[in-house]
Parts: structure tokens; C-alpha cells; sequence
């Protein structure tokens, strides 16, 4: 698949059948390059035995096309899935017929929407139909005004931005450039989450297309239900899903930004457990990432600090004041909306974080109830000798996420899939490098676990808590979903009923 020759010019052949026409997109001479000779006939059968069960609308792409190239590109190119057909769906209909062909032939399927996953796992698809659900995106508000229904391959900026418009908003990742559901599978994050709990405590119900083919309408009654709300990748894929959505409160939101070189690290760190470990608002948000701004420090990475407050103009001195007492290189103070909030903290759709740029970019998370300070200085320590401005990975990013809890721990943990309601905080550090070989790959898997470590060693926990969604992928199920031994029956049984060959087995697998 990667050895066609650059210049291959795109032609496109189309059928039509009844009343739909569908198109293929492929290459000039009607190859798919080494990719389709190597499984000639399932993917010669893509054209007679699928694409006249498709809607018109929808797509199929070969390689050597640039919608291959488009909807194959991933933000890590770190052991990045490999397939030999895309089928972009334009119905839930076209979904079921994909998977059921896929089934009928044998074939490896994998659902894509914005393609940020970055797990190891997903290397182990060498073969297969990837499913791009671009088309599959809607956003329709219900008439009362309490709920909202989002297609499947539904960005996370248009439901922020459809339901603002209506005065509306709803739990959704921080990061603009992914998808709504790629998140709310793995549980999800959002800067809501103080007040209404995670991404996933929001749904109402969803259709689903399972591992045999079936769509299926799952509610809150259903058994499957408690799978989807953390371990969802696991099950199906999601065509749509309707969630709870609440009037905004307040329409303004302020930050401030605080720069400090990296003799900070102990000052910083104490300083966030003593004011936001016990007794952070649910309108407060406080970030930081670790990363090189020769502009701030030419030769080590600085910590950027992020105080975020709702319904203010200016984040409140009496939560300042401690931060800026430590001695900061520089305070930048903002004020806007919540619309601005991924922009202030650099994850925009514009944001370079959101660039598919062809670099590796493994994640090593993990949660933690407190920060050990000592082991912050070690972290930062090791972090700055390794991925400095002049080291190979020197685009790297250590991440630290202090959310508000309230809405998240108010739910009973054994109500969901999703294990770790109890931690205060997400670390992960994001190692991000120009591939080159498998030793370069080690290198920086050996820094990324070192420094997952060093947190772990320091929290006193045996079991590593990991955010399935920024999972490296040598991690235990166990540490995605929560050690309990009966959660582990529990997923395995559902497992075993739902998809007992393992076809959605690429993203952080149960078994």
C-alpha cells in the first residue's frame, strides 16, 4: 500500500444499479497496487458483491486515489492500521452492509472518524476495510430542548458550535479537531465535566451496529449499555447517538496563562494540590503541559500553567495569587467564551497538536490522586534531559490535566465501564518525533514508560490507572478498565456475547 508510485493519477469509475449510483475511486490503471493483489478477490468482490448495496452517496476509495490518502492518514503514524479499502458510509444502512460483507469474506474491519487514536494495537490490522464515518455527521437538536442527537462521525467543534448557536451545550472533549465519540467511548473528558459528569454519563441512547452486522438501538435498559460507557470501542460502531444537553449558564469564560522556567516544578505542583486537590469549584479548571518555548528558555522546557474559570472576565485573585506568587516568567490573562477555550490551551482545529504532520505520537497515561512533588522534579528532570530542544523529540509534550470532579464522582462507579472516577488527575506524557526506525520508536518508548513510572513508583498504587483514549498500547486490560475482578467478568461475558470472534479487537482489546 505504500509503494505505489507518487504519480499515479486518480480516475474514477462509477456504477450505477436501480436507482443509485455509487462510486469507486482508484487508481489510473484500475489497481490497487501490491495491497490488492495480495487479497485479489475480496477486494475485486468490493465492487460487485458491496458497492450495489450502497447508498448512492456513499464512497468507496482504492489506493492510489487521494480519498484513500485522506481518510487514511492518521495523527500518529506510530504502528498506524493498514488497509486495502475504504468505504465511506453516507447511512447507517451502508455501515451494516460494509460489516456484513467484511464478515461474509473474512475481512478485518476498523471504524475511523478523526483518526486520533494513537494506540499500538491498532498496528495488528495489516488487512482490511476502514470505515470512515466523515459523512456520518449531524447534529439535531429535539424539540424540548433537552437532548440532542449526533451522527457518528460527528466532529467535536460542530456540536459545540450547532448547540451554541441554540443556547445550548453539552459535555464534549476539549480538543476541537476529534471526533464526539471517539472520546465518549473511552468515558471522555470535557471541561463540563465539574458540573454534569464525563462524555459517556451523557448518553440517552445510541444505535449500533454490532460485530455481526445488526443495528441495534441500545438504551439505558439494555445490557450493553454499561459497556458502552467506557469500553465502547469494543462493541460496534456507533451510527448515532442522542445525549443530554443543558441552557448555558454563563455565556463568559476567563483564563490566565502562567509561564515558569523549570526550577518551578516543586512550587507549581505543591501549589495545585494545596488549592485545587480538596476544594476546586466546579467552575474551575486548572491545566499544564511541559514543553520547549526557546523564546521563554532557550535550553529547557518551561511549564505552562492554565487557570481556567466559567461566568468571570477575570479569573479570581484569590485563586492567582498563590500561582503568581511562585515568580512566573510571564501572565497573560484572557477573557472570552467557551468557544475559546481550546484555543487558549493550543487544541484547536488550527492548533499545531491538531496537524496530521506524519509524526509519531505515543502517550503513556496515567491517573493520579495527588502529585508527588519529589517525583515531579524527577519526572521533569528526565523529561528535560531527553526531550529538550535539541533532542529528537523535542516537539514532545508532558500533559497534566486537573479538571473539576463533583459531576464525574457523583456517579456510582459501578455503573459504567469506565473504572476510575476516584482519580483527581490525568498525566500523560505525549512523546512526538519524526519516524525513522525501530530504535528510534524504542527510545522513545522507553522515555515515555520511564516517565509514567516515576508517577506510579511515587503514587504508592501497584495497578497504573490509564486513560484508555490517550493509551500507549502495551497496557493490561486491567489498567484500561479497572482492575476489579468482576468488571473483568463482566466485560469478557459481554465480550463473548456481543462479538465472540473479536472483530472490534484493534482498540485497547479486552482479551
Amino acid at each position: 500500500m505504500q509503494g505505489l508510485a507518487k504519480g499515479i493519477i486518480m480516475a474514477l469509475a462509477a456504477w450505477a444499479t436501480g436507482s443509485a449510483a455509487r462510486n469507486i475511486n482508484r487508481s489510473e490503471d484500475g489497481a490497487a497496487g501490491v495491497c490488492r493483489r495480495a487479497t485479489a478477490g475480496w477486494v475485486d468482490d468490493v465492487q460487485t458483491k458491496l458497492v450495489p448495496k450502497l447508498s448512492k452517496e456513499a464512497n468507496v476509495y482504492l489506493p492510489g486515489s487521494s480519498g484513500f490518502d485522506d481518510a487514511t492518514t492518521r495523527w500518529s503514524a506510530l504502528q498506524a492500521p493498514q488497509v486495502n479499502v475504504v468505504v465511506v458510509p453516507n447511512t447507517a444502512a451502508d455501515v451494516v452492509e460494509t460489516v456484513k460483507f467484511a464478515n461474509k469474506k473474512s475481512v478485518p474491519f476498523l471504524a475511523y472518524n478523526g483518526a486520533h487514536g494513537a494506540l499500538t494495537t491498532m498496528g495488528k490490522m495489516d488487512t482490511g476495510i476502514e470505515i470512515y464515518m466523515k459523512q456520518l455527521s449531524s447534529v439535531q437538536i429535539s424539540q424540548d430542548g433537552k437532548s440532542v442527537k449526533i451522527g457518528g462521525g460527528t466532529n467535536s467543534k460542530l456540536v459545540t458550535d450547532t448547540l451554541w448557536t441554540a443556547n445550548k451545550q453539552a459535555v464534549t472533549g476539549t480538543c476541537e479537531c476529534v471526533s464526539y465519540l471517539g472520546p465518549a467511548l473511552g468515558g471522555g473528558h470535557g471541561w463540563l465535566q465539574g458540573h454534569h459528569g464525563l462524555i459517556a454519563d451523557q448518553f440517552l441512547s445510541m444505535d449500533v451496529v454490532l460485530a455481526n452486522g445488526s443495528l441495534v438501538t441500545l438504551n439505558p435498559n439494555s445490557d450493553l449499555w454499561w459497556a458502552m460507557k467506557g469500553a465502547g470501542h469494543n462493541f460496534g460502531i456507533v451510527t448515532s447517538v442522542t445525549i443530554k444537553i443543558f441552557d448555558i449558564q454563563y455565556s463568559n469564560w476567563a483564563i490566565e496563562t502562567l509561564t515558569y522556567s523549570g526550577d518551578k516544578v516543586e512550587a507549581v505542583y505543591q501549589a495545585a494540590n494545596d488549592h485545587f486537590l480538596t476544594n476546586q469549584p466546579s467552575d474551575v479548571i486548572n491545566w499544564s503541559y511541559w514543553l520547549n518555548n526557546p523564546g521563554a528558555d532557550a535550553n529547557k522546557p518551561v511549564i505552562i500553567f492554565y487557570i481556567i474559570q466559567e461566568g468571570v472576565s477575570a479569573v479570581d485573585p484569590a485563586i492567582t495569587k498563590p500561582f503568581h506568587d511562585i515568580g512566573a516568567i510571564s501572565i497573560e490573562p484572557s477573557a472570552g467564551t467557551y468557544k475559546d477555550l481550546a484555543g487558549w490551551t493550543g487544541i484547536a482545529t488550527d492548533s499545531p497538536p491538531c496537524q496530521k504532520s506524519g509524526l509519531s505520537n505515543p502517550r503513556f497515561p496515567i491517573y493520579l490522586e495527588t502529585y508527588n512533588v519529589p517525583a515531579m522534579r524527577q519526572a521533569y528532570d528526565l523529561f528535560a534531559a531527553q526531550a529538550n530542544i535539541a533532542t529528537d523529540f523535542h516537539n514532545s509534550i508532558f500533559m497534566f490535566e486537573g479538571y473539576s470532579n463533583q459531576g464525574v464522582k457523583a456517579i456510582d462507579p459501578k455503573t459504567t465501564a469506565f473504572a476510575f472516577r476516584g482519580d483527581n488527575y490525568l498525566a500523560a506524557p505525549l512523546i512526538s518525533y519524526t519516524p525513522a526506525d525501530s530504535a528510534l520508536d524504542q527510545k522513545a518508548a522507553n522515555l515515555g514508560l520511564q516517565l509514567r513510572n516515576i508517577l506510579l513508583q511515587a503514587s504508592g498504587r501497584q495497578e497504573l490507572h490509564a486513560y484508555v483514549n490517550y493509551a500507549y498500547g502495551a497496557e493490561t486490560p486491567q489498567q484500561w478498565y479497572g482492575s476489579e475482578q468482576w468488571r473483568q467478568d463482566k466485560l469478557k461475558a459481554l465480550k463473548q456475547k456481543y462479538d465472540p470472534k473479536g472483530m472490534f479487537s484493534f482498540y485497547a482489546p479486552i482479551a
